[in-house]
């Protein structure tokens, strides 16, 4: 930090286990890499190349070489796998992680039905080879899925050797975890940790109110996802306490009491 300020919540070091930021690259320029890193490299513990955008993005190589001359991980959407695994091309999918060096790797089946069992044994091999990431939760918002399954596949997944599960929310925060207008499905969450242990959880939040909304149930070092590059630092400073919507959330008593300011 540039400067000392009182009663402001410890936040994990780099490498963490806890208080994970992933960024979703949704198909920046090599260059506007280079400006976000610049920007905002200690904030950043993950990156995700959206969907299948790794497909289409020109110059590929050199953004990867961006992101590992910063030393921040970088692995391909969810999508991309079941792009691969619909055509019948997983053999294929293990190849290009190791073309591109990557260390992580995402399974979901937000796009396709995929059983359980199938899913688990992706991971099971993805796991020999990476570290991985399995996404819960469906694309469709006509599809609801109740929290005792939510909690079902989240301990099947981990126990299959995922080290994270991520709470599925697409890129706009309406679908999964919230509902079509970006509210949090407040009582599916909370249904969910109790069985299943915060750590262990990335949520997927774009949105600015679900940002909050989690620091303020779990933390400055709640693991949060699909975090757009120009919401880093904004995300930093609710993190800490630093903005209106958790400003008195990490002060404590009997600074609020003087101030008059409520625990918002």
């Amino acid at each position: 930090m540039n400067y000392n300020l009182s009663q402001i919540p410890d936040r994990t070091a780099k490498p963490r286990e806890n208080g994970i930021t992933m960024v979703m690259d949704k198909g920046l320029s090599v260059r506007e890499v280079e400006d976000m890193l610049s920007a905002a490299h200690p904030h950043i513990d993950l990156v995700k190349l959206g969907w299948a955008t790794s497909f289409v993005s020109p110059n590929l190589d050199d953004k990867l070489a961006a992101y590992r001359s910063a030393n921040i991980p970088v692995y391909f959407g969810g999508t991309l796998f079941e792009a691969f695994v619909v055509r019948n091309q997983f053999d294929d999918y293990r190849k290009l992680i190791d073309k591109y060096k990557l260390q992580y790797a995402e399974v979901s089946d937000g796009s396709i039905e995929m059983k359980q069992d199938q899913k688990c044994e992706y991971i099971r091999t993805l796991a020999q080879q990476v570290t991985v990431l399995s996404e819960v939760g469906s694309k469709d918002e006509e599809k609801i899925i109740p929290p005792y399954k939510w909690i079902q596949l989240m301990r099947a997944e981990l126990e299959a050797g995922a080290w994270k599960v991520i709470g599925e929310a697409r890129e706009a925060g309406n679908v999964g975890l919230f509902r079509s207008s970006g509210e949090v499905r407040q009582g599916l969450v909370e249904e969910i940790l109790t069985q299943i242990p915060n750590e262990k959880i990335l949520w997927e939040a774009p949105q600015k109110s679900q940002q909050v909304w989690f620091v303020k149930l779990l933390g400055a070092n709640v693991n949060l996802g699909n975090i757009a590059s120009n919401d880093l630092i904004p995300l930093e400073t609710i993190r800490l306490g630093l903005r209106g919507d958790t400003f008195s959330h990490f002060l404590n008593q009997k600074t609020k009491q003087k101030w008059k300011l409520s625990a918002k």
